[in-house]
């Protein structure tokens, strides 16, 4: 293959797919969109390591792609997503959603292929501009004003990450997308623009309003690309930063009170995907071979079964029109096989042996132990038993199990089926040969999940935690699921600081107006009096009085005094 074709970027066949999608129609449509992932994945497959596309712009060197081993990682997942999710879409007839899907799909790999922090800062705002149409696809006044917020936040970090590459370039003297820590204002403010798109804590509500919002295919696709070109971008730029350690520990513990009394069954998923988001988030602050490597293959993990359980939610959306567990449940005899490939995604979320969780989140803890994390260690833990609760039993219970719902639904249509299983395929075929994955990662550890304190630990806190569950759904201690609206920090913006505002603005005005009156009154009685004592003054007064604007009665005050004082 020659060397110009080494250098055609990932996300141009996506781009140009996007275009053909949108002037056809049908199976010629639905041809075009499955080969494009298939193509251009076999030609990722091609291009050697440290491979790059460089050109001089004013007096910097942009590089719009570049691959090496970190790169081509996210590259080969984001090629299986996107193969994966199109299949699962393609009984949809909507051009927008298609189109859109395809150019979301192409910039996350323009992103994760940036050399440079211009190239970057453009992928990173067409991630956002190509990934609303998915949300407001679905075409309801809910999903209207979740994807308007998505994009304002979108649009925000891309602004913060816009003014840190300035900084950057010119503290610098380049725009190459290395590392860059948080040594300055560029440091720092690119920083916070990663943490927007990672969903950091206090930052991360965009993504559980617009996610649930989404159209069915919609959100399989948003679950794969976003979050995870963050995470790159933080592995690109921030790895070893201690800081990281501690909010990604925060991140996988804080989504699992949420998620377990939500309703919702897709909104629990989002939760609990910045519940996983944080274990990669731990992985890249310890910043260790082990602990990057584990960070990288569960991004790579989490693509995949996550993927399959908002497919399966999705599905059970598709076929009975609710998503709700409180309105849920028997799904099971009438939808047997998305029951199964549900469970196998449950099975991988919740890191059980042979599947494929298990083999990347064991190496982020076994890092944080290594490195002296003791106490980051235990929360771990906790968020590793929380997450089995609520993706691992609450998800496939209170959908096909619990109670008996009545709804008499068959299985999805076979695309969407097809899709489920080539994500659950892979979801096993990881976990029983995680060789093929590691061989792929940076790094090269020599480390063995299938270790027997690991596989021994890892049992022990799975059955303790259904113990768990089984007695306090027994007790009725196990929050039920019930129509609610649960608050999250987002209420403090959207609702809390403008009522705050507005009372605020509510007391300076009747305290303005107070004052006003008390020192117009005064001067009223002051004027009247200065009225009497000159005579010459009271027919002014008299065409003035009506004004009533205090500026204009010490006008006429000063007035009256320089003409006393100073008059001839």
């Amino acid at each position: 293959m020659t060397m110009w074709m080494l250098e055609i970027p990932p996300f141009l066949p996506f781009f140009i797919g996007a275009l053909l999608a949108g002037f056809t129609r049908g199976i010629l449509r639905n041809i075009i969109m499955v080969s494009i992932p298939v193509v251009s994945a076999l030609h990722l497959w091609t291009v050697p390591e440290e491979i790059h596309l460089q050109f001089a712009f004013l007096d910097y060197q942009l590089m719009p792609y570049r691959a090496d081993k970190l790169s081509l990682m996210f590259g080969y997942v984001f090629h299986i997503a996107a193969f994966i999710a199109i299949i699962y879409s393609l009984h949809v007839r909507d051009a927008v959603q298609q189109v859109s899907a395809m150019l979301y799909a192409g910039s996350g790999l323009g992103a994760v292929f940036a050399g440079d922090l211009l190239t970057l800062f453009v992928f990173w705002e067409l991630l956002a501009f190509t990934s609303v149409f998915l949300i407001w696809a679905r075409r309801t006044q809910r999903s209207y004003v979740a994807g308007i917020r998505y994009l304002i936040i979108q649009v925000l970090s891309g602004v913060i990450l816009l003014a840190g590459t300035l900084f950057y370039a010119s503290g610098n003297g380049s725009l190459e997308f290395g590392h860059i820590g948080l040594e300055g204002v560029a440091g720092w403010l690119i920083f916070i623009a990663f943490g927007i798109k990672c969903a950091f804590p206090m930052a991360h509500n965009w993504l559980t309003d617009a996610y649930p919002e989404a159209t069915v295919t919609g959100t399989v696709f948003l679950s794969a690309f976003t979050t995870k070109v963050a995470v790159y971008s933080l592995a690109r730029g921030y790895p070893g930063t201690e800081l990281l350690v501690y909010i990604g520990a925060a991140m996988t513990c804080f989504p699992i009170f949420f998620a377990v009394i939500e309703n919702d069954l897709r909104r629990v998923l989002a939760y609990s995907l910045i519940n996983q988001v944080g274990f990669m988030v731990v992985g890249i602050g310890i910043g260790t071979a082990l602990a990057l490597n584990g960070a990288i293959s569960h991004a790579f993990n989490d693509v995949i079964f996550k993927g399959l359980l908002f497919m399966s939610m999705g599905a059970v959306l598709h076929m009975t029109g609710k998503v709700n567990g409180s309105e849920l449940g028997g799904l099971y005899k009438t939808m047997p096989k998305t029951t199964i490939l549900c469970i196998v995604g449950a099975a991988s979320i919740s890191a059980f042996p042979l599947f494929s969780g298990f083999v990347s989140k064991s190496m982020v803890m076994s890092a944080a132990l290594e490195n002296g994390y003791d106490w980051i260690w235990p929360m771990l833990l906790f968020a590793s038993a929380g997450v089995f609760h609520h993706a691992g039993i609450k998800i496939p219970y209170f959908a096909f199990f619990a109670h008996d719902s009545g709804i008499r639904v068959s299985d999805p249509p076979n695309n969407m089926l097809l899709a489920m299983f080539f994500a659950a395929a892979l979801c096993i075929a990881i976990g029983v040969y995680p060789a093929a994955l590691y061989s792929l990662l940076p790094y090269d550890t020599g480390y063995n999940p299938y270790d027997a304190t690991h596989v021994l630990a890892q049992t022990q806190l799975l059955f303790f935690s259904a113990l768990a569950f089984v007695w306090l759904n027994l007790k009725g201690m196990y929050p039920p699921e019930l129509r609610s609206t649960n608050l999250d920090f987002d209420w403090i913006y959207r609702r809390a600081l403008p009522q705050v505002v507005y009372n605020m603005f509510t007391t300076i005005d009747k305290a303005d107006r107070s004052v006003r009156g008390v020192f117009l009154a005064n001067m009223n009685r002051l004027l009247v009096f200065l009225s009497r004592r000159h005579e010459g003054t009271s027919f002014l007064l008299s065409h003035t009085y009506p004004v009533g604007s205090m500026v204009l009665w010490v006008a006429v005050i000063l007035a009256t005094y320089l003409f006393r004082n100073y008059s001839a």
